[in-house]
């Protein structure tokens, strides 16, 4: 994985935008943030649960840890360069539908 093959995952989730904050690019839909990625295209930050954040590192340890700053909120830290594309795609699709609004989710889980 890299910057662009997770610009793509991102995008590509209904009502997606990538915004510029902090010298960073951040993915929103509708206005809330649910990936961060650093500014060298590294890693990046998906939001998670508190409650699955464990789970999901553990999954992984290489490619995943706790996000600084907002990993007591449950976010993830990803390496771009070690993650698993599959499991990139999980974690974005995931984070999306924990921040979109649940009308947005049930229209997209609706399409063929």
């Amino acid at each position: 994985m890299n910057g662009n093959d997770l610009r793509r995952l991102a995008l590509a989730l209904p009502e997606s935008e990538e915004r510029e904050t902090w010298g960073e690019a951040t993915f929103r839909v509708r206005g809330k943030i649910f990936v961060m990625m650093s500014a060298d295209d590294a890693t990046a930050s998906v939001k998670a649960s508190l409650d699955e954040q464990d789970i999901i590192i553990g999954s992984d340890p290489r490619s995943l840890s706790v996000a600084p700053y907002v990993g007591r909120f449950g976010w993830v830290r990803v390496k771009l360069a070690t993650v698993d594309p599959e499991m990139m795609a999980v974690l974005v699709s995931e984070a999306w539908r924990r921040t979109a609004p649940r009308k947005l989710v049930a229209e997209f889980d609706a399409q063929p």
